[in-house]
């Protein structure tokens, strides 16, 4: 069964709004409201940063900037020059909570100073991400986790973009390389799917599938692309079509691995709590495909995972709210999380400017850039 593609809506920052601060984004809500008890982290504020440069392209000139610049000075506050790490978590005091933060907390931020350098040449605040991304991306080298790598990767290549290849390509020939190896470590080769095939063997360079699994084919993908290595693209491509194929539901809804004990190689795959991580992951690394391959179903793989939000999933029950730009935190089985915390409204609102761009065209999907939106909904900052 082939779902119609659910509909597009316009840019609504209401949310956004709610649960930003003169300091950050509030990591958590309670339902629509904020919870500062848990205070801000990195990691939400470096998304933050993404979503803000997709918006600022359809706002009028300027319109975010102040935005931009709260959440660069959040990141330079967290870079701790000593280690040449981020800090992740910050209390609602404004003091930093951890010792050193988590190598993914560190490539997301990497991600987002690489988006405002692509999207924003030019600008005062391009040159304050490229002098500290500069700083940061050193560090890369000890990463370990194939989430972190992957993350890094992708944050090269939108510096690549920004015109910083001379010093990024020897930091993304040294992680792709590490990252192929990982999946190259394998029982078998995996060779790509068609939409008739079934499932091949598993393809994944750890026990245990967990969260955020779309990045990883993704990075393989633009990096076999930047540097003109097919073998890395086949390989991503190869991944991904095994995951479009385990996570098809009932009636063709994207179905997520869940959270409640993930999927082990040798047992049975958790089917809830579904993230919006996975769905927004899934359009990314789908947009990326069809993108270096023209073949049209990436686009259907990219539309289900976009409709899991708006339905189209194994409980047939909305999870984000377009009017507001605000997502529940996940699926359970008998509904969603009512809370809309920064992740999963972050997830959403990545998601749709990724099939706007999708339907406008590879070009655009492929890249953080929105042109031609309107109505866009501001909100009031409280």
């Amino acid at each position: 069964m082939r779902l119609a593609p659910r509909p597009l809506y316009p840019v609504s920052r209401i949310h956004l709004a709610a649960m930003v601060d003169d300091t950050g984004m509030w990591q958590h809500a309670r339902g629509v409201e904020p919870d500062p008890q848990f205070g801000y982290c990195t990691d939400d504020v470096a998304r933050l940063l993404v979503v803000e440069v997709l918006h600022s392209q359809v706002l009028p000139a300027g319109a975010l900037s102040a935005d931009i610049r709260r959440s660069l000075t959040f990141l330079s506050d967290a870079f701790d020059r000593t280690t040449g790490r981020f800090l992740n978590f910050r209390g609602a005091d404004g003091s930093w909570l951890d010792a050193g933060g988590s190598e993914d907390s560190h490539a997301r931020a990497l991600a987002g100073l690489a988006a405002v350098m692509a999207e924003m040449s030019s600008t005062e605040e391009a040159e304050s991400a490229r002098l500290l991304f500069n700083r940061a991306l050193p560090a890369v080298a000890g990463f370990g986790a194939i989430r972190s790598i992957s993350r890094a990767i992708v944050a090269c290549d939108w510096a690549c973009r920004a015109g910083l290849d001379a010093a990024v390509m020897p930091t993304l020939e040294d992680l792709s390389g590490r990252l192929y190896a990982a999946f190259n470590v394998l029982d078998r080769a995996p060779e790509p799917i068609d939409a008739d095939a079934g499932p091949m063997a598993w393809p994944w360079p750890e026990p245990v599938l967990t969260y955020e699994n779309a990045l990883m084919p993704h990075a393989l993908i633009v990096a076999g692309g930047r540097l003109g290595r097919p073998a890395l693209i086949a390989r991503g491509l190869a991944v991904l079509d095994w995951l479009v194929a385990i996570q098809l539901g009932d009636g063709g809804v994207f179905s997520p691995i869940g959270n409640r004990g993930w999927w082990p190689r040798t047992g049975r795959r958790s089917r809830f709590d579904q993230q919006p991580i996975e769905a927004a992951t899934m359009v990314s690394a789908a947009a990326a495909a069809f993108g270096a391959t023209g073949k049209r179903r990436y686009l259907r793989a990219a539309e289900q995972a976009y409709g899991w939000f708006l339905g189209d999933n194994d409980v047939g029950v909305e999870i984000a709210d377009p009017v507001n730009g605000a997502c529940c935190d996940g699926l359970t089985p008998v509904g969603v999380n009512v809370n809309q915390g920064a992740e999963s409204t972050l997830m959403w609102l990545t998601a749709l400017e990724t099939i706007r761009g999708l339907r406008r065209g590879p070009a655009a999907a492929t890249k953080p850039r929105l042109e031609g939106m309107q109505g866009v909904e501001m909100g009031t900052r409280k």
